[in-house]
């Protein structure tokens, strides 16, 4: 009799103990998928700061550049584009295109000294550059952030309670540009 109550005491510790692996690891698996959620957020505040600032760019630079009216065209579709794009890599894409049409407005007002001299469109300059920045740092924050999550749910033995919770793995933010992957080669 004191055997069974032996062997039943030490079975209801192993069952804690499983337990509450199970509800730690659930909680470790919830944390990192919210750390995803938020650094995806904190893209989106930069990106939306980025599209918030095109229309101040776009006014500044459209009396200046009459000849370039299609990219201005394609920077206003794709801002327009952007508050229909719901997952990840539609934003991703759309952010790449925006940056290359970006860089051509920026290569562009070299050609116009007046637009260049403009302190509009300079304070604009200034503040997408900053906004650049702060978005390269989000894309690596978050990056980072699916990484961490996304190895949790692929090792032992989160994964176990991973693929019991339906965890799902999450998308890098990618470049799908393949000139931006280039080297760049430089001539003095």
């Amino acid at each position: 009799m004191l055997g069974v109550m032996v062997i039943i005491g030490i079975l209801l510790v192993i069952a804690i103990v499983i337990a509450v692996v199970i509800v730690v690891i659930y909680n470790s698996l919830v944390t990192a998928r919210q750390m995803v959620k938020n650094a995806w957020s904190q893209i989106d505040v930069q990106l939306q700061r980025r599209f918030d600032l095109i229309p101040n760019l776009v006014e500044t630079v459209k009396g200046y550049m009459e000849h370039e009216k299609g990219v201005l065209e394609k920077i206003s579709e794709l801002r327009s584009s952007w508050a229909n794009a719901q997952t990840v890599s539609e934003k991703a894409s759309l952010d790449n295109q925006l940056s290359e049409s970006l860089k051509t407005i920026m290569a562009v007002s070299e050609n116009y000294p007046n637009l260049k001299a403009n302190q509009n469109f300079l304070e604009l300059q200034t503040e997408l550059t900053s906004t650049e920045n702060k978005i390269a740092y989000s894309r690596q924050f978050y990056n980072d952030s699916v990484t961490r999550y996304n190895i949790k749910l692929e090792t032992f033995p989160s994964n176990l309670i991973a693929s019991m919770f339906h965890f799902k793995a999450e998308d890098l933010f990618v470049v799908d540009n393949e000139e931006a992957k280039k080297n760049v080669k430089v001539d003095f």
